[in-house]
């Protein structure tokens, strides 16, 4: 079987309708992750502008919590990103 390489994405439809390039991302050392940072970040993620590695690593994020991110937006939309589990764990450490 053949190995196909999909190409990056340039630019994503953002969570407010806008054009994503990686550098409109929030920056790597994000530590306050506001609703519409969250929602860049998995817009990225499923338009292809990054891949989960990347943003995982980009942001020091665990899987789980960029999966709950993701699972909280096709749930609920941007506003299923008021808070997760993970930040309310996070907090309490």
């Amino acid at each position: 079987m053949k190995h196909v390489t999909i190409p990056k994405a340039k630019r994503v439809i953002g969570p407010l309708g806008e054009a994503l390039a990686e550098h409109d991302l929030p920056p790597a050392d994000t530590t306050r992750w506001v609703i519409r940072r969250k929602a860049e970040v998995v817009a990225a993620v499923n338009g292809g502008l990054l891949t989960t590695d990347e943003a995982c690593e980009r942001y020091q994020l665990s899987l789980e919590e960029l999966i709950s991110w993701q699972q909280a937006i096709h749930r609920s939309g941007m506003s299923g990103l008021r808070i997760t589990h993970l930040q309310e764990f996070r907090d309490q450490s």
